[in-house]
């Protein structure tokens, strides 16, 4: 052989090993690309189908749980399945390689196999053990982080307050409270899940020590070489670092299992506004005639809200709800919107019984404003067109107009395209109002539900909302909320509602006629004092 050819040899060997490198750095990249979009994947169904069987329940669901419960679970879950898909994807190859070194032991020596595997069953129960102990602790821990993540919501929302009344220590306490909380937590995982590595060191060097044993008393014997005893403890040694890391990969998946627990129980909570609501017949709107029947009902089961409330809102005329606060008017409108059924009693509308028809298409025939206008984050023409899917720019526009908001509108430097902010705190109460309004109109409802929806507005802000709501309730049926009595002087029935009762109804006139609990109420808030009777 020629230098020359020893030469072309090597080249071919240094560029036959760069190929190998090239394609191994591509399966590589391949694998480990395919293996992510395959966990974000999975990530992503759960994030869908967790929101979208959340979106299913009804108003009780959300009123049991505090707003970052469902927030911290949904991210809690995600991360629970990502770490689940990571695991059991890294874990395969040191199974395959356990697995396959095991046979060879077992092949190469059954009984020097045993001698190895005979510390098996005190690892196995060891884990068992720490498993068990974790998934209390992972409970805690995703409870902790939901605390410190109310405290931070509660806190950027009601910034005002904490400041204004000086509350900063209060709060700088209950964060300080809820990160030591966190904090134990976090050690306890860390000293549970760090118990597989002095488990298996010790459980390793028993099994090591078994097979030095039984193994030199072979060789003795001569039963077995040491180039034997060798190869098998090679291989073993090889086993062990894999065997290693599966159990400290199940003590992790086992932290991941209390997330698909979480999961789960959620999931196994039947939803209340489900495909059973779809199924119902639609509501057919006939223009609106609304009626409560003895209807009863409370928030918890021994605390009466509504007790045997009957009245009658006809359709196309406004029905005004009145009275001291904790009686029930909320609770009213809460029902008619149904996210709420009542006890006993029945509701129903135009004659259809609320619960016989289906939910979405009751809805869709109303339009709700209340006093908490909540804007989302985003656009002021976002916002407005979310009262309709698909408006087109003039619908949107136009409802603008009839709310009065077109001006104020037009006068921002970005018009429609405008932010709002988080809940629209970049408006004031009166533009925030408007806003509300014109997404009412262009929902183009049959039933207007109004509750308080000019209560926190100073006067000139009111007279304007006042007006858009007069151009809203034009010809509709409107059940309207009002502490202020000026606001539905003119509204066709009022009725004075009272411990979750009807006690009084008619016209602004016949009521104050009948000097009973609706004049009261008028002489108070105007501060009259003609003389009153109860009779």
């Amino acid at each position: 052989m020629t230098a020359r050819t020893g030469f072309g040899q090597i080249v071919s060997l240094a560029l036959a090993f760069v190929v190998v490198s090239v394609v191994k750095g591509l399966a590589s990249y391949a694998k480990d690309t395919t293996m992510a979009r395959i966990g974000n994947a999975i990530i992503a169904a759960v994030q869908r189908r967790v929101f979208g069987h959340v979106l299913q329940q009804g108003i009780p669901y959300f009123s049991e749980r505090h707003s970052t419960e469902l927030v911290s679970s949904n991210a809690f879950i995600s991360n629970a399945a990502r770490a689940g898909a990571n695991l059991v994807v890294n874990s395969v190859t040191n199974i395959l390689t356990v697995l396959s070194l095991t046979a060879v032991m077992i092949i190469r020596d059954p009984l020097l196999a045993v001698s190895a595997l005979v510390v098996m069953p005190g690892a196995v129960f060891g884990i068992r053990y720490i498993t068990h102990r974790i998934r209390s602790v992972v409970r805690r821990q995703y409870a902790s982080l939901a605390q410190i993540a109310g405290i931070i919501q509660e806190t950027a929302q009601g910034i005002r307050v904490v400041k204004s009344f000086g509350m900063e220590d209060a709060m700088r306490r209950r964060m300080e409270d809820g990160i030591l909380l966190a904090q134990r937590t976090a050690n306890k995982m860390a000293e549970l899940s760090n118990r597989t590595s002095p488990l298996m060191e010790t459980m390793g060097g028993v099994a090591v020590a078994a097979v030095i044993v039984y193994g030199g008393w072979r060789i003795v014997e001569g039963q077995l070489t040491l180039g034997g005893l060798t190869s098998f403890l090679v291989a073993f040694l090889m086993a062990y670092a894999p065997a290693k890391a599966l159990a400290k990969t199940n003590v992790d998946l086992s932290a991941a299992l209390a997330g698909v627990e979480m999961y789960y129980d959620i999931l196994d909570l039947p939803p209340t506004e489900g495909a059973a609501e779809l199924a119902k017949p639609p509501f057919v709107n006939k223009g609106g005639h609304i009626v409560f029947d003895n209807v009863r009902f409370g928030y918890k089961a021994d605390e009466a809200v509504l007790r045997n409330l009957s009245f009658t809102a006809e359709a196309g005329k406004t029905t005004a709800l009145v009275g001291q606060s904790g009686g029930g008017k909320s609770t009213i409108v809460n029902m008619i919107l149904r996210f709420y059924d009542p006890q006993s009693g029945e509701i129903s509308i135009d004659g259809q019984p609320l619960p016989s028809v289906s939910l979405p298409t009751l809805r869709a025939a109303m339009a709700y404003v209340g006093q908490d206008v909540f804007l989302f984050a985003g656009t002021i023409r976002e916002n407005i067109a979310s009262g309709r899917p698909g408006a087109t720019g003039e619908q949107i526009i136009a409802a603008a107009k009839a709310a009065h908001a077109h001006e104020f509108i037009s006068a921002f430097e970005k018009g429609y395209e405008t932010e709002v902010g988080e809940r629209g705190l970049q408006l004031s109460g009166g533009q925030r109002a408007r806003i509300a309004i014109a997404r009412a109109i262009l929902r183009d409802a049959s039933i207007i539900l109004l509750d308080e929806a000019t209560a926190a507005l100073d006067s000139e802000s009111e007279k304007a909302v006042q007006n858009a709501l007069d151009d809203l309730c034009a010809g509709r049926t409107v059940v309207v909320i009002a502490h202020r009595l000026q606001t539905v002087q003119r509204a066709d029935k009022i009725c004075v509602v009272e411990a979750g009762q009807v006690v009084e109804e008619g016209t602004h006139e016949a009521l104050l006629a009948r000097r009973g609990r609706y004049a009261h109420l008028y002489t108070v808030q105007f501060r009259e004092e003609p003389e009153l009777s109860h009779a």
